[in-house]
């Protein structure tokens, strides 16, 4: 299984031109991927900013434009912040994940992610994107999600959350219920114990958020582990922001995109790199694979 991890700010590059179609060549470039797992996608955000439009003017409507794409895959969404139409007849904005993925997908889970109050700082709902992918290693758990950038307390509350869904979704697959009507929504589903988080954790490895991702899970649970020590021991880990946006960046290159993987895809693990090369979002794209 090949993934690929990424944050595209809604396919503007620094250049400031956005172009969906350079993201998806720049991906295929990294791997023949399985899986795709971008943040900052969009709805509703083209236009000039007065018409509440992003920088680069990016599509109407980016999860269907990645579907139109990627011929073969399957788009998911999960959007985080939904607001209003900028003017009257206008789309809704959403911004939010995506998973894109050519193996059979089984159940869909779209969880918002807390959002305490903190009037000290500019924030938006965060969402985590789930979706049981039936793949060539077996059935795997893969979530996507975009902690907050600004607010502290905010970003650890949602890493924490993180951790409580893994916890529950473990509790599925260790006592699954024996109940199901497979004609209607109470189905059974599956989810199963091997279970992948990737995404913009807006976290420096010395950020709480972060190591909160790596602290023991309760007993019975798999913990998560860090793909990238998993893979390279000790090597720090290479920059995926700052390594050419040094506006938006101005402290220079680190690491804050991460895949956490329970023990068992650990073991699976032949690839983590950090991509040096790609300009076209401001952040590096991840790629793993596990045989």
């Amino acid at each position: 299984m090949r993934l690929v991890n990424w944050n595209i700010q809604w396919g503007r590059g620094v250049d400031g031109r956005v172009d969906l179609r350079r993201i998806v060549d720049e991906a295929r470039r990294l791997c023949d991927f399985d899986v795709l797992c971008l943040q900052e996608v969009t709805r509703g955000f083209h236009g000039d900013a007065a018409a509440g439009g992003l920088p680069g003017g990016p599509d109407a409507d980016q999860f269907a434009a990645l579907g139109a794409l990627l011929p073969g895959y399957t788009v998911l969404s999960g959007i985080g912040a939904d607001l209003p139409p900028a003017r009257l007849g206008a789309p809704r904005r959403q911004n939010g994940n995506a998973i894109i993925t050519r193996y059979p997908v089984g159940p869909v889970f779209r969880h918002s992610l807390p959002w305490p109050s903190d009037p000290t700082v500019k924030s938006m709902p965060r969402v985590a994107l789930e979706a049981v992918l039936l793949s060539d290693i077996g059935p795997v758990r893969v979530t996507t999600t975009h902690l907050e950038f600004y607010s502290a307390p905010q970003r650890l509350a949602q890493a924490q959350a993180l951790r409580d869904l893994h916890v529950e979704a473990c509790g599925h697959a260790m006592r699954p219920s024996p109940h199901g009507d497979p004609s209607g929504p109470f189905a059974a589903v599956e989810r199963p114990l091997a279970g992948l988080v990737c995404g913009d954790f807006n976290s420096a490895v010395d950020d709480p958020a972060y190591q909160r991702m790596l602290e023991p899970m309760p007993a019975g649970v798999p913990s998560f582990n860090d793909a990238w020590l998993a893979r390279h021991g000790q090597v720090p880990h290479a920059p995926t922001v700052g390594v050419y946006d040094r506006v938006q960046w101005p402290q220079g290159p680190f690491a804050c995109d991460f895949v956490f993987v329970t023990p068992d895809l650990a073991t699976r693990l032949v690839r983590c790199d950090v991509d040096p090369q790609s300009a076209a979002s401001d952040h590096q794209p991840v790629v793993v694979e596990f045989r």
